[in-house]
């Protein structure tokens, strides 16, 4: 598709995500659709094109900042009660009809998105960072795997300043793009739409990119957590979150799950909110499919310590929640249970 806009004074030429093929087209590895790509022409995500023989890519530019609780990401079992700078940009590869960041995900797809877009340095999103008392910096907003060379500007100059670094992501993505990012990046958290192909396909996309993505972020070292948004009718059948418990389970017992709940938003109204009741159930489904870790959200209080941190050897609270609220906090510095001194997976220092 070729198309001009005004993103367009937003861009770099770059090699560092693209391929060349043997029909002369040049392949985006940005993610797993891997466009090929002819001179002049869009990839899947709109906002990712070629020219000559390298890639434009998205550059110079944010599409909304805040500084948020690292919980809201979530990352559960990172810094508890630490706030980490959000930056995003606009695009992505997928399009969930209930997608809550759609005003600037769907841009140049929907009508309705946001295509406004200020000029950033990665430094002074950095200093934002470090003025605002934040410990972490995190691409979100948008699908950061189609923005990943700007991300990965951002999180040099953030590794300097001794910043965590993370994505917050479909994990749509290729082994390419997660050797490119590995060196800067510490964090990543997936969502797990689905156990189902038919699913993925109707959202854009490919279940078995997105477990192998969290193979490869697991086999890298990078800490990793993943979220389901369980939506009624749709994905919250218990064949189904088994299965998808269960390969969590077979790459670590010690990924966090976090089944949220869904509210109707964009283009999928019909549905009625998550019951807590269904969050709970998941909830068990998780732990007797070997999940240690799994955290219910998107409802404060509305499941017993479904939202807390506890030992998986003695049962202790490690951490309380309400919502994106640390209420207490009882992980030693060393990253222990204070009771039974069981090691907590995560990164807490």
């Amino acid at each position: 598709m070729a198309v001009d806009t005004e993103l367009d004074r937003f861009t770099l030429t770059t090699t560092e995500l693209a391929v060349p093929h043997g029909s002369g087209k040049l392949v985006c590895v940005a993610c797993a659709h891997r466009c090929k790509l002819s001179d002049g022409r869009r990839g899947v995500c709109l906002v990712r094109s070629r020219e000559g023989e390298a890639l434009r890519v998205p550059w110079g530019y944010t599409a909304g900042v805040a500084v948020d609780p690292i919980e809201k990401k979530p990352f559960f079992h990172v810094l508890p009660g630490s706030n980490a700078l959000s930056f995003g940009m606009l695009g992505c590869d997928m399009h969930c009809d209930y997608c809550q960041n759609w005003f600037t995900s769907q841009t140049l797809r929907d009508p309705s998105s946001s295509t406004q877009a200020r000029p950033a340095r990665p430094g002074a999103l950095v200093d934002a960072a470090v003025a605002s008392g934040c410990r972490a910096v995190v691409s979100t907003y948008n699908e950061p795997l189609i923005t990943a060379e700007w991300a990965h500007e951002v999180f040099e100059a953030a590794r300097i300043k001794g910043l965590l670094t993370g994505f917050v992501s479909n994990g749509h993505g290729t082994p390419e793009v997660l050797d490119y990012l590995k060196p800067v990046t510490d964090l990543y958290k997936v969502d797990l739409k689905s156990f189902r192909e038919r699913t993925y396909r109707q959202l854009g996309g490919h279940l078995n990119a997105v477990l192998d993505t969290i193979r490869g972020l697991h086999e890298r070292g990078l800490w990793v957590e993943v979220v389901t948004l369980l939506v009624p009718g749709y994905n919250d059948e218990e064949a189904e979150l088994r299965d998808l418990a269960g390969f969590l389970a077979s790459v670590s017992g010690d990924i966090p799950w976090h089944v949220t709940a869904f509210h109707p938003d964009y283009r999928m109204g019909d549905r009625h909110r998550t019951s807590a009741r269904m969050l709970a159930r998941a909830r068990v489904i998780g732990r007797e499919q070997g999940l240690r870790f799994v955290y219910a959200g998107n409802l404060p209080g509305g499941i017993p310590d479904g939202e807390n941190t506890v030992c998986a050897e003695c049962g202790g609270t490690l951490v309380e929640r309400f919502g994106f609220r640390v209420t207490s906090n009882r992980i030693t510095p060393g990253g222990t249970c204070p009771d039974c001194r069981t090691p907590i997976p995560g990164v807490w220092s």
